[in-house]
């Protein structure tokens, strides 16, 4: 584990398993014994902001040990896809296998929102065993709803945006919404499971 401060309130702690550490950490804050503004999980790392004593904090964290089965989990989050996306052959291709293969690999795999990111309700999803290249010239308008894959992830665009991702589907999953707390259908460390409509 490394720790280090970023500006003067926020602390970064570099781990190998983030999402642990995140929901740890998250129970601290909920139990009021952390004062935090935000806990932001990435690939590699968990950002604290808003922290009123980075050093201080960062001591106190050195000692820490987590315990991956002490975090609470929700339900996996079901989205319903129709496996129509125009890059399905290739990947099918690119793993050695066949076009029902892959739907079956993605309906049949627990996926885990590993961090958040690239536009607001984008979720990076771990958990497959592909590593699916991006396309050498991204797409300048990527539908919203499209679930596609790049490198060990997979994700869904929750906005018409540009995008490089491999396109294996579409869902109506509303992934982000201003109204609802959490704005976020996909938070940190939530299980995902797909399903084919």
């Amino acid at each position: 584990m490394q720790l280090r401060p970023v500006g003067a309130d926020a602390l970064l702690i570099e781990v190998d398993t983030p999402l642990d550490w995140f929901a740890a950490l998250d129970a601290e804050r909920a139990a009021g014994r952390l004062a935090v503004m935000d806990i932001v999980p990435g690939a590699r790392t968990v950002l604290l902001d808003g922290v009123a004593d980075p050093a201080g904090l960062a001591s106190r964290l050195r000692d820490w040990t987590i315990d991956p089965a002490s975090a609470a989990h929700q339900p996996p989050a079901l989205v319903d896809v129709r496996f129509d996306g125009v890059d399905l052959p290739f990947v099918a291709e690119h793993a050695g296998t066949t076009v029902e293969a892959v739907i079956e690999e993605l309906t049949g795999t627990d996926l885990t929102v590993a961090f958040c990111g690239f536009a607001p309700g984008f979720a990076y999803l771990g958990g497959l065993r592909w590593n699916v290249p991006r396309l050498d010239t991204p797409r300048t308008r990527v539908p919203a709803g499209s679930v596609a894959l790049a490198a060990g992830f997979a994700g869904i665009y929750p906005t018409p945006s540009p995008g490089g991702w491999r396109i294996v589907g579409h869902c109506d999953a509303e992934l982000f919404d201003v109204d609802r707390r959490p704005p976020a259908l996909l938070t940190p460390g939530r299980a995902v499971r797909f399903r084919a409509a």
